[in-house]
């Protein structure tokens, strides 16, 4: 179910769904996103989350090109707390394509509070598997942890 469409005048989009048969939420980005629009788009889940709420995030960077959201300090101080707060505890993040790394990648040494389970992917379909998995987990993680899991994209820098 389309829960919210963001188009950017960067050409940029964000794109949010709630997966009703998974029960999770699935943003898709796309284009060129700078920082104003990923905090729009981010934004935007946390107001949506309250409406369809899930401890499940499908974060979808495969068609995002070039430079991306430059501010890991406010997801992980801002953003996060509030998302946690409103029961996230699993995302699974998929790289933006064109270079195999953005900011969640870059800021994966970051150490977060609270419990959740951020997995790194490259392919979307390992992405899903991992999520669809963690459905059927007693309890959300005691710790926040980091891994990347998927075939290693090419990086094109």
């Amino acid at each position: 179910m389309l829960l919210d469409s963001l188009q950017f005048g960067s050409g940029g989009t964000c794109v949010l769904h709630y997966e009703e048969s998974e029960h999770w939420l699935y943003a898709t980005w796309s284009g060129l996103i700078g920082d104003h629009e990923a905090m729009q788009g981010a934004l935007s889940y946390l107001d949506k989350v309250a409406t369809h709420p899930s401890a499940f995030l499908l974060n979808n960077n495969l068609a995002l090109n070039g430079p991306w959201f430059n501010s890991a300090e406010w997801l992980e101080h801002a953003w996060l707390p509030q998302a946690q707060r409103l029961g996230l505890r699993y995302i699974a993040h998929v790289v933006q394509a064109d270079k195999g790394v953005d900011i969640l990648t870059l800021a994966s040494s970051h150490q977060l509070s609270g419990s959740l389970e951020l997995q790194l992917f490259y392919d979307l379909a390992e992405a899903k598997d991992w999520l669809h998995s963690c459905r059927h987990q007693v309890a959300p993680p005691t710790t926040a942890s980091y891994s990347f899991t998927g075939k290693a994209a090419s990086s094109g820098s």
